[in-house]
Protein backbone atom coordinates (compact mmCIF):
# COMPACT_ATOMS: atom_id res chain seq x y z
CA UNK A 1 0.00 0.00 0.00
CA UNK A 2 1.05 3.59 -0.55
CA UNK A 3 0.62 6.57 1.71
CA UNK A 4 0.22 10.18 0.66
CA UNK A 5 2.48 12.61 2.48
CA UNK A 6 0.92 14.46 5.44
CA UNK A 7 -1.92 11.97 5.79
CA UNK A 8 -3.36 12.10 9.33
CA UNK A 9 -3.41 8.77 11.15
CA UNK A 10 -6.77 7.03 11.22
CA UNK A 11 -7.69 8.44 7.80
CA UNK A 12 -9.61 6.24 5.33
CA UNK A 13 -9.71 8.64 2.37
CA UNK A 14 -7.02 11.17 1.48
CA UNK A 15 -7.22 13.61 -1.44
CA UNK A 16 -4.54 16.17 -2.31
CA UNK A 17 -4.78 18.74 -5.12
CA UNK A 18 -7.24 16.65 -7.15
CA UNK A 19 -7.98 18.12 -10.59
CA UNK A 20 -10.28 16.92 -13.36
CA UNK A 21 -10.69 18.88 -16.58
CA UNK A 22 -13.01 18.27 -19.54
CA UNK A 23 -11.49 20.57 -22.10
CA UNK A 24 -11.95 24.07 -20.70
CA UNK A 25 -14.35 22.86 -18.00
CA UNK A 26 -12.85 22.33 -14.56
CA UNK A 27 -15.00 19.70 -12.85
CA UNK A 28 -12.49 19.55 -9.97
CA UNK A 29 -9.98 22.31 -9.38
CA UNK A 30 -7.54 21.38 -6.62
CA UNK A 31 -9.62 19.47 -4.08
CA UNK A 32 -8.12 18.48 -0.71
CA UNK A 33 -10.03 16.10 1.56
CA UNK A 34 -9.51 13.79 4.54
CA UNK A 35 -12.14 11.33 5.76
CA UNK A 36 -11.60 9.75 9.17
CA UNK A 37 -12.08 6.00 9.55
CA UNK A 38 -15.49 4.87 10.78
CA UNK A 39 -17.24 8.19 10.10
CA UNK A 40 -19.61 9.69 7.54
CA UNK A 41 -18.24 12.58 5.52
CA UNK A 42 -21.02 14.55 3.83
CA UNK A 43 -20.09 16.27 0.58
CA UNK A 44 -22.52 19.08 -0.26
CA UNK A 45 -22.72 21.24 -3.33
CA UNK A 46 -25.06 22.45 -6.06
CA UNK A 47 -25.56 20.56 -9.32
CA UNK A 48 -22.34 20.62 -11.32
CA UNK A 49 -20.16 21.33 -8.29
CA UNK A 50 -18.01 18.22 -8.88
CA UNK A 51 -19.43 15.83 -6.27
CA UNK A 52 -20.07 12.90 -8.61
CA UNK A 53 -16.76 13.44 -10.39
CA UNK A 54 -14.99 13.17 -7.03
CA UNK A 55 -16.76 9.90 -6.21
CA UNK A 56 -15.96 8.43 -9.63
CA UNK A 57 -12.28 9.22 -9.26
CA UNK A 58 -12.10 7.77 -5.75
CA UNK A 59 -13.85 4.60 -6.93
CA UNK A 60 -11.43 4.28 -9.92
CA UNK A 61 -14.10 4.94 -12.58
CA UNK A 62 -12.38 8.13 -13.72
CA UNK A 63 -8.74 9.08 -14.01
CA UNK A 64 -7.85 12.51 -12.56
CA UNK A 65 -6.10 15.13 -14.63
CA UNK A 66 -3.75 15.92 -11.75
CA UNK A 67 -3.36 15.43 -8.02
CA UNK A 68 -3.37 12.28 -5.91
CA UNK A 69 -5.79 10.28 -3.82
CA UNK A 70 -5.76 7.15 -1.70
CA UNK A 71 -8.60 5.05 -0.29
CA UNK A 72 -7.97 2.59 2.55
CA UNK A 73 -4.27 3.11 1.88
CA UNK A 74 -4.42 2.25 -1.84
CA UNK A 75 -3.50 4.76 -4.53
CA UNK A 76 -6.39 5.31 -6.95
CA UNK A 77 -4.09 5.32 -10.00
CA UNK A 78 -1.31 2.90 -9.08
CA UNK A 79 -3.35 0.30 -7.17
CA UNK A 80 -6.88 0.31 -8.65
CA UNK A 81 -7.38 -3.47 -8.49
CA UNK A 82 -6.50 -3.68 -4.79
CA UNK A 83 -8.61 -0.60 -4.04
CA UNK A 84 -11.73 -2.00 -5.74
CA UNK A 85 -11.67 -4.95 -3.36
CA UNK A 86 -12.09 -2.76 -0.27
CA UNK A 87 -14.77 -0.32 -1.45
CA UNK A 88 -18.48 -0.31 -2.20
CA UNK A 89 -20.34 2.13 -4.44
CA UNK A 90 -24.00 3.09 -4.67
CA UNK A 91 -24.78 5.65 -7.34
CA UNK A 92 -27.77 7.91 -7.78
CA UNK A 93 -29.78 5.21 -9.54
CA UNK A 94 -30.00 1.47 -8.84
CA UNK A 95 -27.58 -0.51 -10.99
CA UNK A 96 -28.77 -4.07 -10.32
CA UNK A 97 -29.78 -6.42 -13.15
CA UNK A 98 -33.56 -6.07 -13.26
CA UNK A 99 -34.05 -9.38 -15.09
CA UNK A 100 -32.45 -11.35 -12.27
CA UNK A 101 -34.09 -12.07 -8.91
CA UNK A 102 -32.71 -10.16 -5.94
CA UNK A 103 -30.91 -13.20 -4.55
CA UNK A 104 -29.21 -13.98 -7.86
CA UNK A 105 -28.04 -10.37 -8.16
CA UNK A 106 -26.25 -10.62 -4.84
CA UNK A 107 -24.92 -14.13 -5.45
CA UNK A 108 -23.50 -13.09 -8.83
CA UNK A 109 -21.70 -10.11 -7.32
CA UNK A 110 -20.30 -12.32 -4.57
CA UNK A 111 -18.88 -14.72 -7.14
CA UNK A 112 -17.41 -11.82 -9.15
CA UNK A 113 -15.66 -10.78 -5.93
CA UNK A 114 -14.12 -14.28 -5.74
CA UNK A 115 -16.27 -15.53 -2.89
CA UNK A 116 -16.72 -19.30 -2.88
CA UNK A 117 -20.16 -20.60 -3.89
CA UNK A 118 -20.91 -21.38 -0.26
CA UNK A 119 -19.80 -17.95 0.99
CA UNK A 120 -21.60 -16.12 -1.83
CA UNK A 121 -24.85 -17.94 -1.00
CA UNK A 122 -24.47 -17.21 2.70
CA UNK A 123 -23.65 -13.55 2.12
CA UNK A 124 -26.63 -13.11 -0.22
CA UNK A 125 -28.97 -14.66 2.36
CA UNK A 126 -27.50 -12.53 5.14
CA UNK A 127 -27.86 -9.23 3.29
CA UNK A 128 -31.36 -9.96 2.01
CA UNK A 129 -32.43 -10.51 5.60
CA UNK A 130 -30.59 -7.41 6.82
CA UNK A 131 -32.25 -5.21 4.19
CA UNK A 132 -35.72 -6.77 4.69
CA UNK A 133 -35.78 -8.33 1.21
CA UNK A 134 -35.97 -12.03 2.04
CA UNK A 135 -39.62 -12.33 1.01
CA UNK A 136 -38.77 -10.88 -2.41
CA UNK A 137 -35.54 -12.85 -2.88
CA UNK A 138 -36.81 -14.97 -5.78
CA UNK A 139 -38.68 -12.19 -7.59
CA UNK A 140 -37.08 -10.35 -10.55
CA UNK A 141 -35.69 -6.98 -9.47
CA UNK A 142 -37.92 -5.37 -12.12
CA UNK A 143 -40.91 -6.09 -9.87
CA UNK A 144 -39.38 -4.25 -6.90
CA UNK A 145 -40.53 -0.82 -5.78
CA UNK A 146 -38.08 2.08 -5.96
CA UNK A 147 -37.25 1.73 -2.27
CA UNK A 148 -36.69 -2.02 -2.58
CA UNK A 149 -34.36 -1.52 -5.53
CA UNK A 150 -32.40 1.05 -3.56
CA UNK A 151 -32.07 -1.34 -0.62
CA UNK A 152 -30.97 -4.10 -3.02
CA UNK A 153 -28.39 -1.73 -4.50
CA UNK A 154 -27.06 -0.96 -1.01
CA UNK A 155 -26.94 -4.66 -0.22
CA UNK A 156 -24.97 -5.26 -3.41
CA UNK A 157 -22.43 -2.61 -2.40
CA UNK A 158 -21.92 -4.45 0.91
CA UNK A 159 -21.31 -7.94 -0.50
CA UNK A 160 -17.53 -7.68 -0.25
CA UNK A 161 -17.43 -6.29 3.34
CA UNK A 162 -16.11 -2.88 2.12
CA UNK A 163 -13.94 -0.76 4.34
CA UNK A 164 -15.08 2.39 2.54
CA UNK A 165 -18.52 2.96 1.02
CA UNK A 166 -19.27 5.72 -1.51
CA UNK A 167 -22.90 6.85 -1.58
CA UNK A 168 -23.65 9.30 -4.39
CA UNK A 169 -27.04 10.87 -3.57
CA UNK A 170 -28.35 7.45 -2.47
CA UNK A 171 -31.91 8.55 -1.63
CA UNK A 172 -32.70 10.43 -4.83
CA UNK A 173 -36.38 10.05 -5.66
CA UNK A 174 -37.29 8.04 -2.56
CA UNK A 175 -40.30 8.80 -0.40
CA UNK A 176 -39.59 10.10 3.14
CA UNK A 177 -40.25 6.74 4.85
CA UNK A 178 -37.93 4.79 2.55
CA UNK A 179 -35.31 7.53 2.85
CA UNK A 180 -35.29 7.10 6.62
CA UNK A 181 -34.96 3.31 6.20
CA UNK A 182 -31.87 3.90 4.05
CA UNK A 183 -30.50 6.27 6.70
CA UNK A 184 -30.93 3.56 9.34
CA UNK A 185 -28.96 1.11 7.19
CA UNK A 186 -26.15 3.63 6.66
CA UNK A 187 -25.96 4.22 10.43
CA UNK A 188 -25.79 0.46 10.95
CA UNK A 189 -22.92 0.17 8.45
CA UNK A 190 -20.97 2.90 10.22
CA UNK A 191 -21.63 1.09 13.51
CA UNK A 192 -19.91 -1.92 11.94
CA UNK A 193 -16.82 0.21 11.24
CA UNK A 194 -17.45 1.17 7.61
CA UNK A 195 -16.28 4.62 6.47
CA UNK A 196 -18.84 6.45 4.31
CA UNK A 197 -18.41 9.31 1.88
CA UNK A 198 -21.90 10.64 1.16
CA UNK A 199 -22.83 13.19 -1.50
CA UNK A 200 -26.25 14.74 -1.07
CA UNK A 201 -28.39 17.78 -1.72
CA UNK A 202 -30.79 16.95 1.10
CA UNK A 203 -29.75 19.10 4.04
CA UNK A 204 -31.69 16.93 6.51
CA UNK A 205 -29.85 13.89 5.20
CA UNK A 206 -26.49 15.52 5.85
CA UNK A 207 -27.56 16.47 9.39
CA UNK A 208 -28.92 12.98 10.08
CA UNK A 209 -25.86 11.05 8.91
CA UNK A 210 -22.69 13.12 8.62
CA UNK A 211 -20.26 13.87 11.43
CA UNK A 212 -18.31 16.23 9.17
CA UNK A 213 -19.14 18.19 6.03
CA UNK A 214 -17.25 19.41 2.99
CA UNK A 215 -18.93 21.99 0.76
CA UNK A 216 -17.79 22.14 -2.86
CA UNK A 217 -18.70 24.65 -5.53
CA UNK A 218 -17.27 25.09 -9.04
CA UNK A 219 -14.86 22.22 -8.38
CA UNK A 220 -13.34 23.76 -5.25
CA UNK A 221 -13.71 23.06 -1.54
CA UNK A 222 -15.16 26.25 -0.07
CA UNK A 223 -15.72 25.06 3.51
CA UNK A 224 -15.33 22.01 5.73
CA UNK A 225 -15.77 20.99 9.34
CA UNK A 226 -18.41 19.75 11.76
CA UNK A 227 -22.02 20.85 11.27
CA UNK A 228 -22.05 23.13 14.33
CA UNK A 229 -18.62 24.46 13.35
CA UNK A 230 -19.87 25.49 9.90
CA UNK A 231 -22.97 27.05 11.39
CA UNK A 232 -20.80 29.07 13.76
CA UNK A 233 -18.53 30.19 10.91
CA UNK A 234 -21.32 31.83 8.97
CA UNK A 235 -22.72 33.50 12.09
CA UNK A 236 -26.35 34.45 12.18
CA UNK A 237 -27.37 33.36 15.67
CA UNK A 238 -30.93 34.10 16.65
CA UNK A 239 -32.78 34.52 19.92
CA UNK A 240 -36.18 32.89 20.18
CA UNK A 241 -38.10 34.61 22.99
CA UNK A 242 -41.35 33.24 24.36
CA UNK A 243 -43.35 35.66 26.55
CA UNK A 244 -45.41 34.25 29.39
CA UNK A 245 -48.51 35.92 27.98
CA UNK A 246 -49.10 35.33 24.23
CA UNK A 247 -50.78 38.76 24.10
CA UNK A 248 -47.34 40.27 24.73
CA UNK A 249 -45.97 38.99 21.39
CA UNK A 250 -46.65 42.22 19.49
CA UNK A 251 -45.54 44.57 22.29
CA UNK A 252 -42.35 42.53 22.68
CA UNK A 253 -41.57 42.71 18.95
CA UNK A 254 -42.29 46.46 18.95
CA UNK A 255 -39.98 47.03 21.91
CA UNK A 256 -37.15 45.19 20.18
CA UNK A 257 -37.72 47.06 16.92
CA UNK A 258 -37.29 50.33 18.82
CA UNK A 259 -33.88 49.35 20.20
CA UNK A 260 -32.05 50.83 17.24
CA UNK A 261 -29.07 48.48 17.62
CA UNK A 262 -26.72 48.83 14.66
CA UNK A 263 -26.88 45.68 12.52
CA UNK A 264 -29.85 44.16 14.35
CA UNK A 265 -31.92 42.42 11.69
CA UNK A 266 -35.70 42.47 11.37
CA UNK A 267 -37.60 41.10 14.34
CA UNK A 268 -40.26 38.55 13.36
CA UNK A 269 -43.27 37.22 15.22
CA UNK A 270 -44.03 33.50 15.03
CA UNK A 271 -47.64 33.36 16.17
CA UNK A 272 -47.89 29.59 15.75
CA UNK A 273 -45.08 28.90 18.21
CA UNK A 274 -45.84 31.94 20.37
CA UNK A 275 -42.33 33.35 20.04
CA UNK A 276 -40.43 36.36 18.74
CA UNK A 277 -37.33 35.63 16.65
CA UNK A 278 -34.47 38.13 16.91
CA UNK A 279 -31.39 37.63 14.68
CA UNK A 280 -28.24 38.81 16.47
CA UNK A 281 -24.62 39.23 15.43
CA UNK A 282 -22.82 39.58 18.76
CA UNK A 283 -22.96 38.95 22.50
CA UNK A 284 -23.39 42.71 22.98
CA UNK A 285 -26.59 42.60 20.96
CA UNK A 286 -27.80 39.65 23.03
CA UNK A 287 -27.24 41.64 26.23
CA UNK A 288 -29.06 44.67 24.78
CA UNK A 289 -32.06 42.55 23.77
CA UNK A 290 -32.35 40.93 27.20
CA UNK A 291 -32.00 44.34 28.86
CA UNK A 292 -34.74 45.85 26.70
CA UNK A 293 -37.11 43.04 27.62
CA UNK A 294 -36.46 43.58 31.35
CA UNK A 295 -36.80 47.37 31.07
CA UNK A 296 -40.27 47.08 29.53
CA UNK A 297 -41.44 44.85 32.36
CA UNK A 298 -42.31 42.03 30.00
CA UNK A 299 -42.38 38.58 31.57
CA UNK A 300 -40.54 35.89 29.64
CA UNK A 301 -41.22 32.15 29.78
CA UNK A 302 -38.05 31.17 27.87
CA UNK A 303 -35.17 32.50 25.79
CA UNK A 304 -33.20 30.13 23.56
CA UNK A 305 -30.27 30.68 21.19
CA UNK A 306 -30.45 29.07 17.77
CA UNK A 307 -27.79 28.54 15.13
CA UNK A 308 -28.74 28.93 11.46
CA UNK A 309 -30.13 25.91 9.64
CA UNK A 310 -27.83 23.90 7.40
CA UNK A 311 -29.77 25.18 4.41
CA UNK A 312 -29.00 28.75 5.52
CA UNK A 313 -25.32 27.80 5.86
CA UNK A 314 -25.40 26.41 2.32
CA UNK A 315 -27.01 29.63 1.09
CA UNK A 316 -24.38 31.75 2.82
CA UNK A 317 -21.50 29.71 1.39
CA UNK A 318 -22.69 29.17 -2.18
CA UNK A 319 -25.00 32.12 -2.77
CA UNK A 320 -28.13 30.02 -3.33
CA UNK A 321 -30.19 27.43 -1.52
CA UNK A 322 -29.68 23.72 -1.93
CA UNK A 323 -32.12 22.10 -4.32
CA UNK A 324 -33.42 18.61 -3.77
CA UNK A 325 -32.37 16.17 -6.51
CA UNK A 326 -34.81 15.92 -9.38
CA UNK A 327 -36.51 12.69 -10.36
CA UNK A 328 -35.31 13.03 -13.93
CA UNK A 329 -32.06 11.37 -14.92
CA UNK A 330 -29.19 13.89 -15.00
CA UNK A 331 -26.73 14.09 -17.84
CA UNK A 332 -23.77 12.01 -16.62
CA UNK A 333 -20.20 13.15 -16.68
CA UNK A 334 -18.16 11.81 -19.57
CA UNK A 335 -16.59 8.62 -18.26
CA UNK A 336 -12.96 7.62 -18.55
CA UNK A 337 -12.13 4.32 -16.90
CA UNK A 338 -8.86 4.32 -14.98
CA UNK A 339 -6.71 1.28 -15.75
Amino acid sequence: MTRIDNTPSGTAVTVRGLVKHYGETKALDGVDLDVREGTVMGVLGPNGAGKTTLVRILSTLLAPTAGEAAVAGYDVLRQPRQLRRVIGLTGQYASVDEKLPGWENLYMIGRLLDLSRKDARARADELLERFSLTDAAKRPASTYSGGMRRRLDLAASMIGHPQVLFLDEPTTGLDPRTRMEVWDEVKSMVGDGVTVLLTTQYMEEAEALASELTVVDHGKVIANGGIDELKAKVGGRALRIRPTDPLQLRPLAHALDELGITGLATVTVDVESGTVLVPILSDEQLTAVVGAVSARGLTIASITTELPSLDEVFLSLTGHRASAPQDSVPTPDREEVAV
